[in-house]
């Protein structure tokens, strides 16, 4: 095996990958300790928001058709949310969170909030606005819109080289 060339910048697909991995796998363990998962959060909190349809928060959360379904059936068991026709479009579903599904919707926001909270201390207070302003400069501009996928490639996590 040949050595790697020596890096001239540090490597930020992996930087990028790692944290937003561990920050994923925090979340799910914190919300897993009210019997939700990341999707089941995001649906309920954005369709607390306003009326939306099941695809609407399909493309909200980033599921394709598939996951949306399954996690509006892992709700509607846990009794959180509840699939209702639409009062504009009556093709469309309109999920709707029950009472019990809003009080689990605030402590979920409460358990997400904190998991960031945790993890913006781990920088000096007077970096946080910075980085965030950074971060969402990345996330909505130059790195705001995914390559299509070349033909026949799997995704997968990247590893550190």
């Amino acid at each position: 095996m040949s050595p790697s060339p020596d890096r001239t910048q540090p490597d930020l697909s992996y930087l990028l990958d790692h944290t937003g991995h561990v920050l994923r796998t925090r979340m799910a363990a914190e919300l897993a300790e009210i019997g939700l998962t990341a999707r089941m959060h995001c649906v309920l909190v954005h369709a607390l928001e306003e009326e939306r349809t099941q695809a609407q928060l399909a493309e909200i959360g980033d599921m394709d058709k598939t996951t949306m379904v399954v996690t509006v059936d892992a709700l509607e068991q846990a009794g959180l949310a509840e699939r209702r026709p639409s009062a504009t479009d009556r093709r469309a579903r309109i999920i709707a969170v029950t009472e019990e599904g809003a009080r689990v919707a605030e402590r979920s926001r409460r358990i997400v909030d904190a998991v960031h909270e945790q993890a913006l201390a781990a920088l000096p207070e007077k970096d946080r606005a910075t980085f965030l302003r950074a971060l969402t400069s990345l996330a909505t501009g130059h790195l705001g819109t995914p390559s299509p996928a070349p033909a026949g490639t799997a995704r997968r996590a990247r590893q550190r080289s």
